[in-house]
């Protein structure tokens, strides 16, 4: 018989999340709702409890993924991960995504785990499966366990996935110990998993994000930074457009953006840099300035800054982004601010900006650049 526990009954759940704790850390399996569906967990460094909890489901050969609490604990697993594993990890966790990639590293964290464990968990291709579930109670558990979770949907092999308790209840209420209700689960759907190889990326499953929004979230992001952004960065922008157009025939294949360390929001590009765009056949009417913040930052791949004292105020903000924040100019020095001089030192602004810009095109990895393939479900 199953016992639930309604999470919507009381104001203070750090009870149930001990007792949960508690029963996983004995070995039991659970099940508690996440962001997608229902889940079942079971302790990553106990064999016998991942084996109880395959029993439960009845699951075949599918591996199961992993449930870590953080990003960073994730990195643990994978290690040197890819510019596109990276990208996604930043971009959409927490968050409803089944993350798979190798674990081939011999430092990574998949070592720790029990060899039996290990087999459940990877794929044919050698990936694992990993998880940062967006739901508060997880998170809590998180907190106070060391190792992570085996993690799979809390439904028989073959039969539906459920969004609430009711609903797995109806499936596992003989053979499941503990079950956490919190009513309907945020999303209503099945992660969307993703294969990351190198720079190869396949979509093996599409659930609550779409393909259309995944293939956003794993093109790269350059951002090209100045004072206000109005001069200098703009024009930046539109010239690294226009080279991804003539280098690789789309522009699209790169999100470029700019922004000001002390930008407004909402203002023009000078009507000298319209200009000098507008004699390179290039349109830079439609510009809006924005500020440099946390929503630009925590997606860019790769920071090019005007000025060494922008790359120092960047630095000082975010420093965990020292590898991939920059100046323009290869040499460490600056480009100079063209603000109020006449509309020359603006073309030779852009004149200097462009073959900078062209240095950084040919030092950008192969892996920069993601290539999609499609492929078979590895991972649930």
């Amino acid at each position: 018989m199953t016992k639930v526990l309604d999470l919507r009954e009381t104001d203070d759940p750090s009870d149930i999340i001990h007792r949960t704790v508690q029963a996983l850390t004995e070995g039991q399996v659970v099940a508690f709702p996440t962001d997608t569906v229902y889940g079942l967990a079971a302790h990553a460094l106990d064999a016998q409890a991942v084996e109880k909890l395959i029993e439960i489901k009845g699951r075949g050969e599918t591996p199961m993924a992993i449930s870590v609490r953080s990003r960073q604990a994730a990195e643990d697993f994978f290690c040197e991960a890819s510019p596109v594993a990276r990208r996604l990890s930043h971009r959409c966790w927490p968050g409803p995504l089944t993350l798979v990639t190798p674990c081939e590293n011999d430092h990574s964290a998949v070592h720790q785990l029990p060899p039996s464990v290990r087999q459940r968990i990877t794929g044919p291709s050698g990936g694992v499966g990993f998880r940062v579930v967006d739901h508060r109670i997880l998170q809590s558990i998180h907190r106070f366990m060391a190792a992570p979770l085996v993690l799979t949907s809390a439904n028989l092999t073959g039969k539906p996935t459920q969004t609430t308790a009711a609903g797995v209840l109806e499936q596992l209420s003989e053979t499941l110990p503990l079950l956490l209700d919190d009513g309907p689960t945020r999303y209503g759907g099945a992660s969307t998993v993703v294969r990351v190889i190198g720079k190869r990326w396949e979509l093996l499953r599409e659930g609550v994000i779409e393909r259309a929004a995944m293939n956003q979230f794993v093109k790269p992001v350059i951002v090209m930074v100045c004072t206000g952004n109005t001069c200098r960065s703009p024009m930046a922008e539109t010239l690294m457009r226009e080279l991804l157009r003539k280098k690789m025939g789309r522009e699209d294949a790169v999100r470029v953006l700019s922004a000001g360390v002390a930008a407004s929001a909402g203002g023009s590009a000078s009507p000298q840099s319209i200009e000098v765009m507008g004699e390179r056949k290039l349109d830079l009417t439609g510009h809006a300035s924005q500020p440099l913040g946390d929503d630009i930052m925590n997606v860019a791949d790769l920071v090019l800054t005007m000025t060494r004292s922008h790359r120092a105020a960047i630095l000082a903000a975010w420093p965990e982004m020292h590898d991939r924040v920059f100046t323009l100019r290869h040499d460490g020095g600056d480009i100079s601010d063209p603000i109020g001089m006449p509309v020359d030192a603006y073309r030779q602004c852009a004149d200097q900006m462009e073959g900078e810009l062209e240095k950084w095109f040919e030092r950008l990895d192969d892996d920069f650049f993601p290539e999609v393939s499609d492929g078979d479900q590895e991972s649930a």
